[in-house]
């Protein structure tokens, strides 16, 4: 099967539906409207936990400087029933690579770092062809550095899986991978690398200058670092779903401690809405360093980069978005024009609670409805043919899209769907699902692809067939739709 998503999102039960009401129904008073608002959120929110299958969840809505929602849905262990509540911290994952971006733009308003300057000047002993790579690139992962974490296995790279000197050595031995700014590559090294250049620029190691600069300075009293190894009061226990999506199994986390910068903070969205919100008033950064910390970066040849400093940039057309991303299951989106952010954080590895935010968000910058609603449009669309049948979705998209005014559904939103219907052995469901991603999204090669699969699981070859062939015409590199059309011509 080809890989479209985390294995966790493949097969992942349909969901019971839940009745929400219409945005902004009405000409209700604003109080009442307020606290409708909430509970479509709510409803929403349950919904897409069952259809992801995510055990507990945090919520945070922030507006115009303030927290407007604060909500706990869900179980924070499966093993012991014990409810999520304020006091549950989450492992926030690769999204504490936005705290590293904000102690190193801490530094440069002290006049201790200079973004556009080689690691070289701060570090000594790096290999030659790391020493040109600058502050800015390790930050946006544009060093074209090879990564000390293989991404296959998971493990660090080396003879001894679990020996950070030994990997520490083994990564410096290996080839660069690009030149510097020459092209975008997510990679632990350039975080390995900040944090060295944090403690040797500010004194401390990495750990207690986040602390002091940025838990204390927030009021994040019960946040810190850790993993499995260590003991954390409150701390949600972490999970990923079985293959088949049938049960869970236990998640254990492992965050080397010369690897902090990169991954390593448990936090709940009660002081994560504190961070943000000291950070937005000028409490941890000046105006102007904020501006910078979040402004896109460009590769060497001036074509947008992929990451602000430290922050994923969420591209669009407008309401644009930085963001803290980790593990597909804890998520963070500051809306800097809107005035809005929004954190979900969740207990199962490949939830990707990250895909519901621009949703919530809608629910308060309602012009965010028309440009990233399809994910609300999505769990409509599931509402109803979960109560009417899976006839005729096009149709009832439209409906859902003229009543809420709302955005498509993206290629995204219901290739996951339609896996998860395949995961429970629904491929007459999922042909319908994916011939709609097909109808709205003609020229993706992914959607024939899928579309293929599905008809292949419900015995329908010569249609299987088709759409494989439509695939590898659109991306003659498809080597799962060239695998099936090879088994399918021997049988």
């Amino acid at each position: 099967m080809r890989v479209h998503f985390s294995s966790a999102a493949l097969a992942v039960a349909l969901a019971a539906a839940f009745p929400v009401a219409a945005i902004g129904a009405g000409a209700l008073p604003a109080v009442q409207q307020q606290g409708q608002a909430q509970r479509d959120i709510a409803a929403f929110v349950r919904s897409e936990m069952q259809e992801r299958q995510i055990p507990g969840l945090q919520l945070a809505v922030i507006h115009r400087g303030k927290v407007v929602l604060s909500r706990n849905f869900g179980l924070a262990s499966l093993q012991y029933q014990v409810p999520v509540t304020d006091a549950s911290l989450f492992s926030i994952n690769s999204a504490t690579k936005a705290f590293a971006g904000v102690a190193v733009m801490q530094l440069v308003q002290q006049g201790k770092v200079d973004l556009a300057a080689p690691v070289s000047q701060y570090l000594t002993g790096l290999p030659p062809a790391w020493q040109a790579v600058t502050v800015t690139q390790l930050l946006n992962h544009t060093s074209g550095l090879p990564d000390v974490l293989d991404q296959r296995s998971g493990k660090l790279v080396g003879p001894q899986p679990d020996d950070a000197d030994a990997a520490w050595k083994a990564v410096q031995a290996l080839p660069v991978e690009a030149r510097p700014g020459e092209r975008y590559r997510y990679n632990q090294t350039n975080y390995v690398l900040l944090a060295q250049l944090i403690e040797r620029q500010g004194g401390q190691p990495f750990t207690e200058f986040v602390q002091r600069q940025q838990f204390d300075a927030a009021g994040m009293r019960h946040s810190g670092f850790g993993d499995a190894k260590d003991v954390v009061a409150n701390k949600a226990s972490s999970y990923v779903l079985n293959r088949g999506g049938k049960g869970y199994r236990n998640v254990i986390e492992d965050f080397p401690v010369f690897m902090r910068a990169g991954a390593g903070i448990n936090s709940n969205a009660g002081e994560l809405a504190n961070w943000l919100i000291a950070l937005q008033s000028g409490r941890l950064l000046a105006p102007a360093s904020l501006e910078r910390l979040w402004q896109p970066t460009s590769l060497n040849d001036g074509k947008p980069g992929a990451w602000a400093l430290g922050w994923p940039t969420i591209g669009r057309d407008g309401h644009r978005a930085v963001a803290g991303i980790g593990g597909a299951r804890s998520a963070f989106y500051v809306y800097p024009d809107d005035d809005l952010a929004v954190i979900i954080l969740s207990n199962l590895a490949g939830g990707q609670p990250e895909q519901l935010i621009d949703t919530v968000a809608g629910f308060y910058v309602p012009a965010l409805r028309q440009l990233r609603g399809g994910a609300y449009a999505a769990h409509l669309l599931r509402q109803q043919a979960a109560s009417a049948g899976f006839d005729g979705l096009d149709k009832k998209l439209a409906a859902i899209r003229r009543q809420h005014g709302l955005s498509a559904p993206s290629e995204d939103d219901l290739n996951a769907w339609g896996y998860r219907l395949l995961g429970r052995q629904q491929p007459t469901q999922a042909v319908a699902v994916f011939a709609l991603g097909v109808q709205l999204y003609p020229q993706g090669a992914n959607g024939h692809d899928s579309l293929a699969e599905a008809y292949e699981a419900g015995g329908a070859k010569a249609l299987a067939v088709t759409h494989y062939r439509r695939s590898l015409e659109l991306d003659p590199g498809n080597t799962h739709a060239t695998e099936r059309l090879r088994v399918l011509a021997a049988d």
